[in-house]
């Protein structure tokens, strides 16, 4: 991703409960860049099923800044922000290697993508829509990514079709 070639340092913080976009926001406003991977997740509310970005790392941000200028105790007092996390009581770089390999996995939005083929007879976890957490094996996979899956539903197995994007390893 393009944004990691413009910044040399990434800083793990730590955001107030239900603050991650008015962190982000007044953090890029200062000036700072911001990477909050996401991934998609459905939920239940309210007896029906909803799918929603979510943060890969609920409560926690990368943000990338020069520790030499000093920035670190301005990034602590932003709005939405409770800490860097540090060590010592100096905050520590992320390895770049793992901001480059999540941000690998993600999509110019910084969504997670789906990172792997699925195979005939594979175990799976479905991962979003109706049938979400469901355990299914995985019978034929049609060239257009929809994916037919058995899966044990009243005691009946049963037929059913999804996306690629919804399903998981069933072990992730």
């Amino acid at each position: 991703m393009d944004f990691l070639d413009t910044v040399s340092l990434w800083f793990l913080a730590q955001v107030k409960p239900n603050s991650a976009v008015i962190a982000q926001a007044n953090l890029e406003r200062q000036g700072f860049a911001i990477f909050m991977p996401t991934e998609m997740r459905t939920m239940r509310r309210a007896g029906r099923f909803e799918t929603r970005r979510c943060p890969l790392f609920p409560g926690y941000l990368f943000v990338s800044f020069d520790p030499d200028k000093g920035l670190w105790r301005k990034i602590n007092a932003t709005r939405g922000i409770m800490r860097l996390v540090s060590f010592g009581g100096v905050p520590r770089p992320v390895p770049p290697e793992l901001i480059a390999q999540i941000a690998k996995r993600c999509d110019a939005t910084h969504c997670l993508r789906l990172q792997r083929e699925f195979a005939e007879g594979e175990e799976v976890r479905v991962a979003s829509g109706p049938f979400v957490d469901f355990a299914a094996t995985i019978e034929r996979i049609e060239p257009d990514q929809r994916v037919w899956l058995l899966m044990d539903l009243m005691g009946a197995e049963t037929r059913v079709a999804v996306s690629a994007a919804e399903l998981r390893a069933k072990d992730g």
